[in-house]
């Protein structure tokens, strides 16, 4: 990291960790059950904060690394691969094609993380039921479900931009992966899915190494009783959506990396993503029963990516662009979202 990249990452941090505290401690301070129109509202609020960020980026996406020669320039296009020609270009046009493409790369991985995201949004609906926790609880529960994620997410991110940078047969492994989710995801799309709460590894692992409290103790996550330290089923959960996140994780990061191999971008889109998965969360738990071709179109969305990655360079060499994938990505989740409306599902006759 140079100067630039830790003061512009720096309050980055600083103005995501405010938005979320200023939800936690002035908006939802009491535990209490979201309503469809208060997560519509953090909903607009926060694509809103991500469209303006793209916005930034487009005019002044170089801040980040702190780009102000050419040979700065040129060295990371080289070292993040991106798709622009600035042969012939004078410093401040080349700069312009730059932040065009980077604000694109970006988007692009935000809609990919966004759309990957509400296949997350089911399971941890799934969770929330298995474990019988109360609807008021939610809110409290995802919020430090966010932090735990934000702090996962720079791990992994910034893991796999070295080692893609050192070994970049990595991304053929991840093309790989994203292929087989997205064919599993699409054999498996009418599956009903179970959870045996008392049968998951990290209830095992919990109720193996801390003492368990046997029930919740209102929004408690750690409690004292006769001066013995117990943790509450309500930290259990907790640990198990970071769990899952960490799993989603090997999907959606990979997934952004077809995108883009500039970390930092990867990290923004995946944030932002991550942020709005709460709102998004109470938004479509009251209207998830009505995209039935969702799924599909998650698992066409994780092939497309995963092929995207095999065949990167031979893509690349025939024009192939960041703008191309944008519109891939949009015709592939409105194509389901847009079936799922016109056709919807036929209701059984008892």
């Amino acid at each position: 990291m140079n100067w630039n990249e830790i003061i512009f990452f720096s309050a980055f941090l600083a103005f995501i960790l405010f938005m979320l505290f200023v939800d936690l401690i002035l908006v939802g301070k009491k535990s209490h059950i979201v309503s469809f129109k208060e997560s519509i509202s953090w909903t607009i609020i926060w694509v809103s904060i991500s469209m303006l960020f793209y916005v930034i980026i487009s005019f002044h996406g170089n801040w980040i690394h702190g780009i102000d020669t050419m040979e700065k320039l040129k060295y990371f296009i080289v070292i993040h691969d991106h798709s622009i020609h600035i042969d012939g270009l004078d410093f401040e046009s080349a700069i312009k094609v730059y932040n065009h493409n980077l604000s694109l790369e970006y988007l692009t991985g935000y809609l990919i993380e966004y759309a990957l995201s509400i296949d997350n949004v089911f399971v941890i609906i799934l969770i929330f039921i298995s474990f019988n926790v109360q609807q008021k609880f939610y809110k409290r529960v995802l919020f430090w479900g966010i932090i735990g994620a934000i702090v996962m997410r720079f791990i992994f991110i910034f893991l796999s931009a070295t080692l893609i940078q050192e070994f970049e047969w990595i991304l053929y492994l991840f093309g790989l992966l994203l292929i087989f989710t997205g064919v599993k995801m699409f054999l498996t799309r009418n599956k009903e899915e179970k959870m045996d709460a008392e049968k998951h590894p990290v209830v095992k692992f919990a109720s193996k190494y801390f003492a368990v409290y046997p029930r919740f103790v209102q929004q408690h996550f750690v409690i004292k009783k006769n001066r013995k330290t117990y943790i509450t089923p309500l930290l259990i959960v907790l640990l198990v959506i970071e769990f899952t996140d960490v799993i989603f994780a090997v999907d959606s990061v990979p997934a952004i990396f077809s995108v883009t191999k500039d970390p930092y971008i990867v990290f923004f889109s995946n944030i932002f993503a991550i942020i709005g998965l709460r709102s998004l969360f109470f938004l479509l738990s009251n209207i998830m029963n009505k995209f039935r071709f969702l799924k599909v179109g998650l698992a066409a969305l994780l092939t497309f990516i995963g092929l995207k990655m095999l065949f990167n360079h031979w893509l690349k060499d025939n024009g192939f662009t960041t703008a191309h994938s944008l519109y891939v990505v949009l015709g592939i989740l409105s194509i389901s979202v847009i079936a799922s409306l016109l056709i919807p599902e036929k209701k059984a006759i008892d």
